[in-house]
């Protein structure tokens, strides 16, 4: 199930809240097990889509010039204003080609650790664009672990947490990089269950969706209760 999709699948929603009803009471487990907490803030209003398009394609040079631009900005509004621009841009197939053939990939993703938290939003927003692409996605599968340490990290519904969300979303769609997931199984249960994580549930049905992880799905729900 792609971000925004309006189709659910049925059955595998309904297998998924059988598991979710039985760990309930098992969050204080997790949080015992991993060491962690999560912090919780008032549910920010986000769009469903972080997709936003441009009225039409960039020329090359201008985003060659805008990835440049990235790299030696100081300025945090600066690379915010920069990743807004290219992840309108990468509203278009021929954009986001582009910024593969670029090498910007690398160089968006390299301000997932920026220590501007609105500057990480929006290197989020860009990748999840660009995962739009079923080429980038290879490019993009490598910075997995990056993305699931946000999640944990960051606290509960914020903006940070629900990109890194979104972007997982996008890029479970397919059961090629589904296994990537696998350990995290816990923590997404983990989120749906403290916070009725709408997000978290997208990525756990697309999971559901391949029968190669249902076991993992059920194995998880048991270690938490």
């Amino acid at each position: 199930m792609g971000d925004g999709s309006i189709t659910p699948r049925i059955g595998n929603m309904k297998a998924l809240l059988g598991i979710v009803a039985g760990a309930g009471a098992s969050y204080g487990i997790y949080k015992l097990i991993s060491g962690g907490s999560f912090k919780r803030i008032k549910k920010s209003v986000t769009s469903e889509s972080p997709v936003v398009r441009s009225s039409q394609p960039s020329e090359p040079q201008h985003l060659k010039m805008l990835l440049s631009c990235l790299q030696t900005s100081s300025n945090p509004s600066d690379r915010c204003r920069i990743l807004l621009t290219l992840g309108n841009a990468a509203a278009f197939t021929v954009n986001q080609n582009l910024i593969r053939e670029f090498e910007g990939i690398h160089i968006i993703a390299g301000f997932l650790s920026d220590p501007a938290a609105e500057v990480r939003v929006q290197t989020l927003t860009a990748l999840n664009n660009l995962c739009m692409n079923i080429p980038n996605q290879e490019h993009i599968k490598v910075y997995v672990p990056q993305v699931l340490e946000l999640i944990e990290m960051s606290p509960v519904n914020s903006d940070l947490q629900l990109g890194a969300l979104r972007l997982l979303t996008n890029l479970s769609v397919t059961d090629k990089h589904q296994h990537l997931l696998k350990e995290s199984i816990t923590l997404l249960l983990s989120l749906l269950v403290v916070s009725n994580e709408v997000q978290a549930a997208k990525v756990l049905v697309n999971l559901s969706s391949n029968p190669d992880m249902m076991d993992d799905i059920v194995q998880a729900q048991v270690r938490l209760c």
